[in-house]
């Protein structure tokens, strides 16, 4: 990356939000790792353990967080000064552009009016006093991720990639691109990474495993944890109440309060 001068570093421009302590942003470099469910339960998580959390739907052109907390036809109030209320379900405020168009139609936005989204959505929120902010970003390295970095401070950003090597390949980028932003990884979560049938107790390995954990490893990035295969995950999802929500002592939903945890100590 280019030198600049502190006159045009963009990341000069960063502003803090009032209220919000700690802003982490859900990455991943390919999409269908399931980075939105793991952003959804992760917040989930976070409250459960008794923080204040907000979750924001980043993903401006394919966003899942309405369907995903059973808020399809809510709509945020808007104020005269075209501040917005964030919805709130299970304790957490909720934002996306998914509250504002309607589910089946596309937006079709070039790169300005993205940022300007973006903006909006961190800058005329009514976020209030929130312990974290969880970013889920769309998938790969683009507009969304650089500008979130340009704009507010991070505390840090979370991977999330499946163990095969076709998701290594793509999350090698995001990991890099962070880097060159000079944003803090928190650690790596693997989704996917094993299942359980009914009635057994031995794990199966869904997809090749070793490869993902020695390039991490390589650069000292911390596992946060490992998520297990399971159909009450998607489920779940669907009925708009998390697993976290939905099966609180289920394995999936263990595994989602130990990477709090973990998150909390970061």
């Amino acid at each position: 990356m280019a030198s600049m001068s502190p006159s045009n570093n963009p990341f000069d421009q960063q502003k803090s939000i009032p209220g919000v302590k700690h802003i982490i942003a859900i990455s991943s470099g390919k999409g269908g790792v399931g980075k939105s469910t793991v952003s959804a339960n992760l917040a989930m998580a976070l409250a459960k353990h008794g923080f204040k959390v907000g979750l924001l739907d980043a993903d401006i052109y394919g966003p899942s967080l309405p369907r995903m907390f059973g808020l399809l036809n809510q709509k945020p109030e808007i104020g005269s000064d075209q501040s917005i209320q964030p919805l709130v379900r299970f304790n957490l405020k909720l934002m996306s552009i998914g509250f504002l168009v309607e589910e089946d139609l596309a937006v079709v936005w070039r790169g300005p009016m993205l940022f300007k989204a973006l903006d909006q959505f961190i800058r005329d929120v009514k976020w209030g006093e929130l312990d974290y902010l969880l970013v889920d970003l769309p998938p790969g390295t683009g507009d969304v991720q650089l500008s979130l970095a340009q704009k507010v401070p991070l505390k840090g950003a979370i991977l999330v990639s499946t163990p095969q090597n076709l998701s290594l390949t793509d999350v090698k980028k995001a990991f890099d691109m962070w880097k060159r932003v000079s944003t803090p990884i928190l650690g790596f979560i693997e989704n996917m990474s094993y299942f359980i049938p009914a009635g057994a107790t031995e794990k199966i390995q869904l997809f090749p495993k070793g490869d993902l954990n020695a390039f991490f490893d390589k650069h000292q990035v911390p596992r946060l944890g490992e998520l297990p295969f399971h159909p009450s995950v998607g489920l779940a999802g669907e009925m708009g109440i998390p697993v976290v929500e939905s099966h609180p002592t289920g394995l999936e939903a263990k595994s989602f309060m130990e990477i709090a945890e973990k998150i909390i100590k970061a």
